[in-house]
């Protein structure tokens, strides 16, 4: 069985001979792009830090037991998840049957392999879950599920969903004004589960 060609290949015309040897070494650590606090981060890889990197980028998702990296969705890229440590579970929404996929994680090096623009979130089932998350574009979009629940008039959900806007308000009290929640519950939801405990 013959497998099909991409057709695609990275170039590097932007390494150009006899300009002095590009930076092909970076510490991913000194780029994070979120962290609700020191065991739920994020850190990035692009051609950003690394101009050589063209065609793709690199994410360090790191989380604790119970954290969830919110629904999501790449409208420019594909996404693969690698289990580095821990375990998780990737939930993806199928959006030509409206499916959901549920795929469990539990030894490094299994994988997941999410099309560009498949809704989809990624829950920790252990602590010191990390997860590296490859992408196939160097600038690629992330829009979150917390911003367009929050931005979405809530006539929109009564008209639309009959649910009361009142009842839709409270719902969202916890992630008013949190912009996007990147990895979930927010600071002040997971502060009342602790107390509760």
């Amino acid at each position: 069985m013959t497998s099909p060609v991409s057709g695609y290949i990275t170039d590097n015309r932007n390494l150009v001979e006899g300009k002095g040897t590009p930076n092909f070494f970076y510490d991913i650590e000194d780029n994070p792009i979120f962290e609700k606090d020191p065991e739920n981060l994020i850190y990035l890889l692009s051609s950003q830090q690394m101009p050589a990197m063209i065609g793709g980028s690199l994410g360090d998702l790191r989380m604790s037991k119970g954290s969830v990296r919110e629904p999501h969705w790449h409208p420019n890229a594909w996404e693969l998840v690698y289990l580095a440590t821990g375990s998780a579970t990737v939930g993806i929404l199928n959006p030509n049957n409206n499916k959901l996929l549920k795929y469990k994680l539990r030894k490094a090096g299994e994988t997941v392999f999410i099309p560009m623009g498949y809704w989809h979130w990624i829950t920790a089932d252990s602590d010191d879950t990390q997860l590296l998350l490859f992408f196939n574009n160097d600038r690629f979009q992330t829009q979150n599920g917390s911003p367009m629940l929050t931005q979405t008039p809530l006539e929109v959900y009564e008209r639309a969903y009959n649910i009361d806007p009142k009842v839709m308000r409270k719902a969202l009290e916890p992630i008013e004004g949190e912009g996007s929640v990147v990895i979930g519950p927010p600071p002040s939801l997971s502060r009342k589960r602790r107390k509760r405990r």
